[in-house]
């Protein structure tokens, strides 16, 4: 059986696409460094290290849209993000559920 179809990516400048996948790049390292979730210092240790580059390349890319006169952020990105399963990266940032104990 097949995966059920992903609905198809909005279209995107250039720009706009790198800002996505470096957003999405800094939210799963932050999911990682998460300290209300289990895991071990290690990974959240590479993860921060990881973090300054990622969130540099976030930078120049807005940088660029910005430069390129793509002042306004749209919902168009928002449906980027979903396509991207972004609403389940982005979850792994803020705290879980708390646990029944």
């Amino acid at each position: 059986m097949l995966p059920p179809e992903l609905p198809p990516l909005p279209a995107l400048t250039r720009a706009e696409a790198e800002v996505i996948d470096r957003y999405l790049d800094v939210v799963d390292l932050l999911g990682r460094i998460n300290p209300g979730r289990d895991g071990d210092t290690y990974r959240g240790l590479r993860a921060a290290q990881a973090l300054v580059g990622k969130a540099a390349a976030l930078r120049d890319a807005l940088t660029l849209m910005h430069r390129r006169g793509e002042t306004e952020v749209h919902a168009t990105l928002a449906r980027a993000l979903r396509v991207l399963d972004g609403e389940r990266r982005t979850a792994r940032v803020g705290l879980p559920p708390p646990s029944e104990s």
